[in-house]
């Protein structure tokens, strides 16, 4: 909302400074956007008349005028070469030694084409007026001669806009930002403005119908014939409505306009000679079109709001006139409206046509149900004054199911402390909701509170409340922080599992991410096609349409970007939230999710190794050193599957008391390229819920005894598993500890038969209380072999 300071000074005038005032709306929650003045800085430019006009005798285009400034004066000669210079017109004259534009533009005596220029006759633009003008400043003819203009326009002024919440239509005008400002510093607020008084003419006013009865509650309208619509607007109403941001175009629509920034109301004028009929408030019909004032012809949709007499569409109802029935010039008949549309009714109609105007501005926030009487009255009066003319009775058609009714709240004492945490004192209550315009009366402990027509926002008792600490001022209530006794709880160590699997994991040179929850449809369905992801009602945007499904999307978007700016070494990690649907989309489920990716080089670049790339086995290595990090592993079974997102060969399920927590593997190489990614990458997926499950690490005592390494090594079949052979070996009972079994060579070539590998098995046998001896490790290794020959066809090799 932009105003003048002075307009709204004219309404309340408290004892304060430009910048007090500010600050004072500031604290009521109307911020500040700017504050700028109102014309540029200039000095000793005054009223003068311009007595006589002559030809240049030298230039076709200039003037050479006698301008008078004063009756003890001389009469001054200046050249001019606006085109509206006359006899008798009261201008703008910049004396000799005058400052323009700040200063930068200084008025001398001078001879423009061997004439002497005694001054300037100056236009809008070259004092900070207007942004351009076609022609010098005309003012009033009663503009009193002499005098500075500065002080003759009140251009010590500064023109304020606010940034306003969407809740406050009300303070859409100057009629209600007078009300917030007299509340603010302790005035009585009462309107300037008298009772209008109409001489109302006998006319035929056109009959009026509310068709759509359910999005205008009040249409009010008025004919006024015989009005002149070619004078000019006076200087005054000129001068408020550009420095409220508004350009003087007419009379007729610069009045209507200036009540709406007086009052917020906005009004519409018609051409009463283009209608036909009676006036409908409807909705358009199919096919029906309008040509805007702005020159575009929009299709209308059946849900739309318009203005129409018994054959057209006028308007766009709260929204933009038509062209063919707006006021001109010439026009001497008008018809002049003031209605009440719901802003349920009026919610996204100019958008829908790629508009925005200040009536639909205020109508979709929504204006006093009980105002346009009144605005079409001061509208009435203004124009008559203006333009002359005869006013006709007003007519007034309400829908009782469009309009509001009177808002009753209970407004409790009890609740006011509860919520805001202070005691304020009752006089500080009552005088703080009076000043809003609201009655009230004090019944038992709490008040019966009447909210006016102009706060539609106000609704509910909390509504009240928060009027209450804004006006009381939220610097005033006080810092008290809540007080609780909290009693020690014990830790346990399963509730550290989040903070474990990230040291884990950065311990590995992994660096934690966050992605969002909101996914690419399409990209989803190309990871997992088997699974329907639960879609977003309203989507920020197209590519973020559904809820994931897994952490993999967001983390190979992760992969790509930094791939695109030259990383060669990746290894990310995220914790967080998936969700799945069931069939019907009615059982959806979340779980957090601990994902992995790599690609890229194995190590930093160094002089000690030489460059190579990550593989399956390396991922395989950073999920076990989780698992044991919980103590896992040892329940943990590495099993193929077939996943549709991961490499057919290089894929495999975890499994963990036959229940799947999570999967490995690389990426499908045809979805490499989909991504935009470079070379293979190594993905995981743990559920994080099933780490919960890790036993408490418990002591053990440590053997004072030395430990004795046995090495086997034998072919078997390529279609037996490590893990197969890890279990033969673990399940032969021993008279001491198995402290460890590693794998440490694979070979296959010449010397192995086709079909098969050699493996050679480290195994670290250990007792706590004795030393081993060789006959007690040599049967349990022959066991060993044994059941290995048995169960998995293994043979030593020699």
């Amino acid at each position: 909302m932009q105003f003048s300071e002075n307009w709204l000074r004219t309404w309340v005038n408290p004892a304060i400074s430009s910048e007090e005032m500010i600050a004072l709306f500031t604290a009521l929650g109307h911020e500040l956007d700017e504050y700028t003045p109102v014309a540029d800085d200039f000095c000793n430019v005054r009223v003068g008349k311009v007595l006589a006009v002559s030809p240049h005798p030298d230039a076709d285009k200039l003037r050479v005028c006698s301008v008078k400034v004063s009756a003890d004066e001389a009469e001054l000669q200046i050249v001019c070469g606006a085109s509206n210079v006359r006899i008798g017109l009261k201008v703008a004259v910049a004396m000799v030694g005058a400052e323009l534009n700040g200063g930068t533009v200084k008025i001398k005596r001078s001879r423009l084409r061997g004439v002497e220029s005694e001054g300037m006759l100056c236009s809008a633009s070259e004092l900070g007026l207007a942004d351009n003008s076609s022609g010098i400043l005309e003012l009033p003819d009663d503009a009193p001669l002499g005098e500075d203009l500065r002080h003759y326009l009140r251009l010590d002024d500064k023109s304020i806009r606010l940034d306003l919440t969407p809740n406050r239509g009300d303070c859409l005008s100057i009629q209600g930002l007078a009300r917030e400002l007299a509340l603010a510093s302790g005035q009585s607020f009462a309107s300037p403005l008298a009772a209008p008084f109409i001489q109302v003419a006998e006319h035929t006013t056109p009959k009026v119908f509310i068709d759509d009865v359910l999005s205008c509650g009040r249409y009010v309208g008025r004919l006024i014939s015989d009005i002149d619509n070619s004078v000019a607007t006076p200087l005054w109403l000129k001068e408020r409505l550009r420095r409220s941001g508004l350009r003087s175009v007419s009379p007729v629509v610069d009045v209507t306009n200036y009540v709406m920034l007086e009052l917020g109301q906005p009004l519409h004028a018609f051409d009463a000679n283009t209608l036909q009929g009676n006036i409908h408030v409807r909705k358009a019909k199919a096919e029906e079109s309008l040509t805007l004032l702005d020159g575009k012809t929009i299709a209308l949709d059946v849900d739309s709001l318009v203005i129409a007499d018994d054959y057209k569409a006028l308007a766009l109802a709260g929204v933009m006139g038509g062209v063919e029935s707006a006021a001109q010039p010439t026009t001497t008949h008008l018809f002049l409206e003031s209605a009440y549309f719901t802003p349920l009714s009026l919610a996204g109609q100019a958008r829908r046509y790629g508009l925005h105007t200040d009536s639909s501005h205020r109508f979709e926030r929504g204006v006093d149900w009980q105002l346009q009487a009144l605005a079409l009255e001061r509208a009435t009066e203004l124009l008559l004054a203006i333009s002359g003319g005869k006013a006709a009775a007003m007519v007034e058609v309400t829908s009782t199911a469009a309009l509001p009714t009177e808002a009753i709240i209970t407004l409790r004492k009890s609740r006011i402390a509860r919520i805001l945490g202070i005691e304020i004192p009752d006089g500080r209550i009552e005088m703080i909701l009076r000043g809003l315009g609201m009655s009230l009366d004090y019944e038992k402990e709490s008040w019966r509170v009447v909210v006016p027509s102009f706060r539609a926002d106000v609704m509910a008792e909390i509504d009240l409340i928060e009027e209450i600490a804004r006006v009381y001022g939220y610097d005033q209530i006080t810092h008290r922080y809540p007080q609780q006794i909290l009693m020690p709880k014990a830790d346990h160590q399963q509730q550290q599992h989040i903070l474990q699997v990230s040291q884990v994991l950065m311990a590995r040179a992994y660096q934690e991410l966050i992605t969002y929850s909101f996914v690419d449809k399409k990209k989803e369905a190309l990871l997992f096609p088997d699974r329907m992801p639960l879609p977003l009602h309203n989507p920020i945007s197209a590519d973020l349409a559904v809820m994931r499904s897994s952490l993999w999307q967001g983390l190979l978007q992760a992969v790509q970007y930094n791939q695109n700016r030259q990383q060669d070494r990746i290894r990310f990690f995220e914790i967080g939230k998936t969700y799945t649907a069931g069939a019907d989309l009615s059982s959806p489920k979340e779980e957090i999710c601990v994902a992995g990716v790599i690609a890229g080089q194995r190590w930093p670049l160094q002089w000690g190794l030489e460059a190579q790339k990550v593989d399956f086995f390396d991922m395989k290595g950073d999920v076990e050193a989780l698992l044991q990090q919980f103590k896992l592993f040892e329940k943990c079974t590495f099993k193929r599957e077939n996943s549709p997102c991961l490499h057919p060969k290089q894929a495999v399920a975890i499994i963990y008391e036959d229940h799947k927590i999570g999967e490995l593997g690389a990426l499908h190489p045809r979805l490499v390229p989909q991504f935009g990614l470079d070379g293979p990458v190594f993905v995981f997926e743990l559920i994080l819920g099933a780490l919960k499950l890790a036993t408490l690490p418990r002591f053990a005592t440590l053997s004072k005894y030395p430990a004795i390494r046995r090495d086997l090594a034998f072919t078997v079949s390529n279609e037996v598993t490590y893990e197969r052979i890890e279990a033969v070996i673990r399940s032969q009972k021993a008279p001491f500890d198995v402290a460890g079994v590693r794998l440490f060579d694979v070979y296959q070539g010449q010397g192995v038969a086709s079909g098969h590998k050699s493996l050679a098995v480290a195994m670290l046998l250990q007792h706590n209380e004795r030393t081993l001896v060789d006959d007690e490790v040599n049967d349990w290794m022959a066991k060993v072999m044994n059941a290995l020959a048995t169960e998995l066809a293994a043979a030593l090799r020699n």
